[in-house]
C-alpha cells in the first residue's frame, strides 16, 4: 500500500478509568490523566509515511555513527559522493538515519549530505572504468575502481553511467557493477 495515499487514522485507547490517549501518525501522543499503558508497536499496524530519499556525502570524509550524535561510536567512515537512502531523522532533526549499499543503517549529520545530485558506489571487487559507454572504449584515466569507491553521477546511457570522482576525473562504468539508489 502506498503510504502517501493513506488517510490519517486516529486511534483512541481507553484503559480502565484512564483518559483517552489519541495517537495520530506524524503527531504527538496526547494523554490526559495518569495510568500505566503498554503501547503495542503501532508502527506495524500503521506504518509512517515514507521519508526515503536519495542523499550523497558532500564533504571529503565522514564518520557514520551508530546513533544520532557525536557521542555515539563510529560505525564506518566514508568518502565524498557515497550514496545513501534516508530512512529516518533524529528527534532534533539534526541527524539522518541512512541506509547504505549493504543495507546497514547508520547516522549522519544532515549538513554533510545533499540531495542536489545523484551518486553511485561500486558493488564488486574491481571494475574497469572506460572513456565511453561500452567495452570497445579504452580505459579512462581512472583505469579501474574497487568495491566501495563512490562517484557523482554525470549521466546515464543505456547500461552505462558516466561518473565523476572526487578529483574530477571522469569515466564510464557499467550499471551492473554499481548501486545507485
Amino acid at each position: 500500500m502506498n503510504c502517501s495515499k493513506k488517510k490519517r487514522i486516529k486511534i483512541a485507547i481507553i484503559i480502565g478509568h484512564c483518559s483517552v490517549f489519541t495517537i495520530v501518525p506524524g503527531r504527538r501522543i496526547i494523554m490526559k490523566g495518569k495510568c500505566i499503558f503498554v503501547l503495542i508497536i503501532i508502527s506495524i499496524l500503521i506504518p509512517p509515511p515514507s521519508i526515503a530519499r536519495e542523499l550523497c556525502v558532500n564533504v571529503p570524509k565522514v564518520d557514520l555513527r551508530v546513533g544520532p550524535g557525536t557521542d555515539y561510536e563510529v560505525g564506518w567512515q566514508v568518502s565524498k559522493y557515497m550514496p545513501f537512502i534516508q530512512v529516518g531523522i533524529s528527534l532534533s532533526g539534526d541527524w539522518y538515519a541512512v541506509q547504505d549499499v549493504d543495507k546497514t543503517v547508520l547516522w549522519i549529520d544532515k549538513n554533510l549530505v545533499t540531495d542536489k545530485y545523484r551518486c553511485t558506489v561500486v558493488t564488486t571487487g574491481a571494475v574497469n572504468v572506460r572513456t565511453g559507454p561500452g567495452t570497445h572504449h579504452r580505459k579512462s584515466l581512472l583505469d579501474h575502481a574497487k568495491q566501495y569507491d563512490s562517484f557523482k553521477v554525470e549521466k546515464s546511457e543505456g547500461q552505462w553511467i558516466k561518473v565523476r570522482a572526487e578529483d574530477n576525473r571522469t569515466g564510464w562504468i557499467r550499471k551492473d557493477f554499481l548501486w545507485t539508489p
